[in-house]
């Protein structure tokens, strides 16, 4: 069964109408509805409630979804790697910039 995305997509590796280069080939589960959307702003624009953040504590869920293989990984495997553990896609490196969107940061306390 396919994993449902949420939002914009514009293909089906999982770019958005917001994010859509060569490497914008992750979707996030987000923790406040367990839903994958490409992005922050898609789920800005679609959900019905505000979004929240993984805490660090929950970080070994599987919570990114990877676009070209449709593989699943952890927060933390996600964080750690620019490439796909399962098929070696290469990831936008620039989503680090906006990870605090999707992922409780390293310096705020642990909840």
């Amino acid at each position: 069964m396919a994993m449902r995305i949420f939002g914009e997509t514009v293909d089906d590796q999982t770019r958005c109408i917001h994010y859509h280069t060569a490497v914008d080939v992750v979707a996030i589960k987000f923790k406040c509805c367990l839903r994958y959307y490409p992005c922050h702003l898609c789920h800005e624009e679609e959900a019905d409630h505000p979004a929240q953040t993984w805490p660090r504590n929950d970080w070994a869920e599987p919570a990114v979804l990877c676009g070209v293989c449709k593989g699943e990984m952890s927060i933390s495997a996600y964080l750690a790697t620019t490439s796909c553990p399962n098929c070696a896609a290469r990831l936008n490196e620039r989503c680090a910039a906006h990870t605090h969107f999707y992922f409780q940061t390293l310096t705020e306390p642990l909840r």
